[in-house]
């Protein structure tokens, strides 16, 4: 056996057999077992018999019910030795008092050599750091022992005592763990204790003291921990006023809706939640093992006023699989485990101002089977209700972070124009590169390689290279706003351009074959905006101006032992960075911030501005009613003081 359970089986038929169990102690003087006999029961000792029948077979199960742990001082019921039990038993099956079979069992158990039961009513109980010590005689430091000079010590015999009472330890080795404080009232430690300390000396008792880090109790907050369920106010009245950008979307459960998205490391986080107003599209890697539905469908989600609303939910089967399937791991055969699940979910949410109007969700499903790679793609996007399919104004009078820039081509007879950077795929080559817009408010950088011959030309070079960057710039104006109107041009700001510098030599030939200086492979694109206002407390961004500029470099051509009739790479990149200006001018700085700047707050811990700052509206920590009643009871603290001073009441 192993452990305080042992099983066997009874082969042939069960009924009419009786089973017990005996102790069987061994003869002292004959070291035989004693005879059994089939008068026994399925108890013995601490020891339990209990059969689980069945067709030809029969399990059964002898278990110990006793406690196997070691014994702590004064403590009953438990192992005093490491060997704890050792006994013999014998199991009989039994028919009509004739014995069909018997098992011979030797237990030899220890006990459990880690603690895992309840803690003794006796153990040592560690008294609560913040009003005590741990440490309550530092000095002693041999147990059993008088240690010298360590009057704390309860080692020391009074008699001990004796030889060194006068030349005890101090201080906090010498037991004094909690000395009363200067700060205290009834403190007499210090030597010169001003006019004014009975005013602002500490009434308290050695309780609260700052040696042992607990110097007043006060009320205590509870802490907000971050959760994904919070309270909405919702009844009555309906008091939740509707989502701004970036809110998590409610259910009507009080939690967030999740949706699969990627996080920060790249991984898929499956309950990430939803953010009002901003789009996304993402893919994650899954497989039958690992694989996790994520909410229902049938959730209702709150439309911010505090009405819940249905997802209409539209169910489709994938028919190419080869989309999503990536890899397989293995032949599929018949015997392999399939299941149906989702392969993409595309939710479209409809929002008007603050709420959402509806939800409307595609799920594609299919068969996933065991050793198969499932690329899972989840996407969310947000229209409003008075946009179309073709074009999604923003109905706001800023811009949205993450919102495409919106663009305009006023020198064609179609102004709608495009603001785009390269979207690289297969071998990073700008032939089969992509577009993809420029999103407000958010830097990127993006490039592909052109292949480029020896024996090519500079001024050609120049120009190929020029019209790849020039197309990603079909625009001449930009919109100011999110709903800029195509047909007023005070709504748009026109795009700044600096032409690449062209050089007149001809570098190409001669002995600089394969050298091109001035090629503009870098193309700059610099968007300015600013806050300028706020709705319902919000700011809004507009766009200010942008700039295009190009960046030139040195072409050269890199090859190894031969250069004959070879291609190489010339890499060309855009890049989109957003600065944000202030809307309008700073506040000038007044001559005394420009000649003191020792006192400026921004720059020094203390400045004038901020010595009366509990005073003031900008202080938070307490209401301002109490702030002005201490401020008063404290000025007049202050001013009795310099009344009784000595300067007024001292003697001629």
């Amino acid at each position: 056996m192993s452990g305080p359970r042992v099983n066997s089986f009874f082969l042939g038929n069960y009924s009419g057999v009786n089973f017990s169990i005996i102790l069987s102690p061994i003869d002292e003087e004959t070291g035989k077992l004693q005879l059994a006999n089939c008068n026994g029961s399925k108890r013995a000792g601490d020891w339990n018999l209990n059969v689980t029948p069945g067709m030809n077979t029969s399990k059964v199960t002898i278990s110990l019910s006793r406690n196997l742990q070691l014994c702590l001082p004064n403590a009953t019921d438990c192992c005093t030795t490491p060997l704890c039990v050792v006994e013999t038993l014998q199991v009989l099956a039994c028919r009509d008092s004739v014995m069909l079979a018997r098992l011979l069992i030797q237990a030899e158990i220890y006990a459990n050599s880690s603690f895992t039961g309840n803690v003794s009513e006796n153990a040592t109980i560690i008294p609560n750091q913040v009003f005590q010590p741990l440490g309550s005689c530092p000095c002693d430091l041999t147990a059993g022992a008088c240690d010298v000079r360590c009057c704390c010590d309860p080692e020391c015999t009074p008699d001990l005592k004796l030889l060194f009472n006068k030349s005890c330890f101090t201080g906090v080795f010498g037991g004094d763990v909690n000395p009363p404080f200067d700060q205290l009232c009834s403190s007499q430690s210090m030597e010169y204790t001003p006019d004014w300390f009975p005013f602002l000396c500490v009434q308290s008792s050695l309780n609260n003291t700052p040696f042992l880090g607990y110097f007043y109790h006060g009320a205590t907050s509870i802490p907000k921990v971050p959760s994904f369920k919070i309270r909405l106010q919702t009844s009555p009245g309906k008091l939740f006023t509707g989502y701004r950008q970036g809110d998590p979307i409610m259910t009507e459960e009080n939690e967030y809706f999740t949706i699969p998205q990627q996080s920060m490391a790249g991984q898929c986080v499956g309950n990430a939640p939803v953010a009002y107003l901003q789009n996304f599209d993402v893919k994650c890697l899954t497989n039958l093992a690992s694989y996790k539905e994520g909410l229902p469908h049938d959730v209702k989600i709150n439309s911010g006023t505090g009405d819940f609303i249905q997802q209409n939910v539209i169910y489709r089967t994938i028919t190419d699989m080869g989309k999503f399937i990536t890899e397989s791991e293995s032949l599929r055969t018949a015997e392999v485990l399939c299941q149906n699940v989702t392969f993409a979910e595309h939710y479209e949410f409809i929002w008007k101002d603050k709420n959402i109007e509806g939800i409307n969700v595609t799920v594609f499903l299919g068969s996933l089977c065991d050793g198969e790679i499932l690329t899972q793609r989840f996407t969310v996007k947000f229209l409003n209700l008075k946009s179309t399919n073709a074009t999604e104004l923003f109905w706001n009078p800023g811009y949205q972070v993450g919102k495409p820039v919106r663009t305009a081509n006023m020198n064609a007879s179609d102004t709608f124009g495009s603001l785009n950077i390269w979207q690289p795929a297969g071998r990073g080559l700008c032939t089969s590169a992509t577009y993809r817009p420029v999103l407000f408010g958010l830097n990127s950088f993006s490039g592909c390689t052109l292949e480029v011959d020896i024996n090519e030309d500079c001024s050609l070079l120049r120009g190929n290279v020029t019209e790849k960057l020039n197309s990603l710039i079909q625009a001449t104006h930009i919109g100011k706003r999110g709903n800029s109107n195509y047909s007023d041009l005070n709504d748009w700001v026109e795009i700044i351009r600096l032409d690449p510098f062209n050089s007149d030599t001809n570098v190409s030939t001669g002995s600089l074959k394969g050298i091109c200086p001035d090629i503009p492979a870098n193309l700059n694109i610099r968007i300015i905006f600013a806050d300028v206002g706020a709705v319902q407390g919000i700011p809004q961004q507009e766009i200010l101006a942008v700039q295009i500029s190009y960046s030139t470099v040195i072409w050269q051509f890199q090859c190894g032992l031969i250069c004959e009739n070879s291609i190489s790479f010339l890499p060309i990149t855009a890049s989109v960075q957003f600065i944000k200006v202030p809307a309008q001018p700073p506040i000038p700085m007044t001559r005394f911030q420009i000649n003191y700047t020792e006192f400026d707050c921004n720059r020094n811990d203390v400045c004038w501005p901020q010595l009366f700052y509990p005073l003031t509206r900008f202080y938070t920590g307490e209401p301002y009613s109490q702030c002005l009643a201490k401020g008063l009871s404290l000025a007049f603290l202050v001013l009795l003081a310099a009344i009784l001073s000595n300067p007024w009441f001292s003697e001629v």
